[in-house]
């Protein structure tokens, strides 16, 4: 079989996403041809600066902007008409997409971005031959109407509140699957913690907070830090300053209360969280369905406006997070939770809605339908 695997860089779980789908595709099926495309490379250099850095911009400068971008799109009647009005103005970037789609020839193509799925919307009106499947992989825990095309063949999403979601606005219930988020197998590898802690120097009998600022390193790290110093009981911290190498040398260069480990890019998170008890972090898709995998509750401090409000939402109503607005109220609430059995209450919340098996379980889906297309049952 063909497969491809398409997505965009727009935040690094999009290309997480895709990367543990062919890890998980070649695992099951090492024969296959499996690629995977990043649209990216199709823009033209300033649409790929504005599609790339535009993002980012927005969210650390204007995210209360975001939010009402987000809302507002979020309405699929809306994306159908606009979808309708692109497809008839066409691109070169689709166009490209288009060709290249071709001349692979796929059996199906499984999306960890909206704008593939787009793409292949208005390109299967235009296909000669049976299409390749289409497969929705929805990497957040609500799914935006962006998502959403008349042409999927499968949708695997989240949560089963994210099929019904889904179904509520028309989807069909027999195309959703409520799979998980696709991440790395090796979050759910056995890990020797011992060692892990050794390597970093950690104290045995403290616990350790990981503080996230995500792969491009935004979020209010130092303040949060310096909150941190503010609570009484003994901890150990773990910062990952992701990309930004002037915020960990910023906060690298600061004195702490407690101890504190402050790293940058990491390819070894797994690691990270299996010695952590708790994360302090964004609620991005992707972050979150490694530690629910592993069982780690978040602490979630001010989420954006659009996915990561819902999915900050979807965690507090599941009992596996709790959330702050704002920093000055995050080391009453810190010291509240270290050490408490409402702490160890959130582990179990968290690892009961881990689904480590996601990349694997799609994967798995897709195989059944294509096998189902081939005898003509589909």
């Amino acid at each position: 079989m063909r497969i491809l695997i398409a997505t965009i860089t727009a935040g690094g779980g999009h290309l997480q996403a895709a990367a543990a789908l062919q890890e998980a595709w070649l695992e099951s099926h090492p024969k296959d041809v499996v690629e995977r495309l990043d649209l990216l490379t199709l823009f033209s250099p300033l649409h790929r600066k504005i599609y790339s850095e535009g993002y980012v911009k927005l969210i650390a400068h204007a995210p209360e902007v975001w939010g009402m971008v987000f809302n507002k799109m979020d309405n699929p009647t809306l994306i159908r008409k606009l979808a309708r009005w692109k497809s008839a103005l066409g691109s070169n970037s689709s166009r490209k997409f288009a060709r290249l789609v071709k001349k692979f020839a796929p059996d199906a193509v499984l999306c960890t971005h909206y704008l593939p799925v787009e793409f292949l919307g208005g390109l299967r009106k235009k296909w000669p031959d049976p299409p390749p499947l289409t497969v929705s992989v929805v990497t957040d825990f609500e799914a935006h109407a962006l998502w959403m095309e008349p042409n999927v063949d499968l949708y695997c999403v989240a949560a089963e509140e994210t099929k019904a979601r889904l179904v509520a606005r028309g989807a069909v219930a027999d195309r959703v699957l409520a799979t998980g988020i696709p991440i790395s197998a090796k979050f759910s590898a056995p890990i020797d913690t011992a060692a892990v802690r050794k390597h970093y120097g950690l104290r045995d009998d403290l616990p350790v907070l990981l503080v996230l600022s995500g792969g491009f390193g935004m979020g209010p790290v130092a303040e949060i830090l310096a909150a941190m110093d503010q609570i009484e009981r003994p901890f150990q911290t773990l910062v990952v300053a992701g990309r930004n190498e002037q915020l960990r040398r910023d906060v690298a260069a600061q004195d702490r209360r407690h101890p504190t480990h402050v790293l940058g890019f990491v390819t070894n998170m797994h690691e990270l969280m299996a010695i952590s008890d708790m994360l302090v972090t964004k609620p991005g898709g992707l972050t979150t369905s490694e530690a629910l995998a592993m069982g780690k509750p978040l602490f979630i401090l001010n989420p954006i406006p659009g996915q990561e409000a819902a999915n900050s939402d979807f965690l507090l109503q599941r009992g596996a997070a709790v959330k702050v607005n704002r920093v000055e109220d995050l080391p009453f609430q810190l010291e509240q939770l270290l050490g408490s059995k409402k702490l160890t209450a959130m582990a179990r919340a968290a690892k009961a809605l881990g689904r480590p098996a996601a990349a694997a379980d799609i994967c798995g889906a897709v195989t059944t339908l294509l096998a189902k297309r081939a005898t003509g049952a589909l």
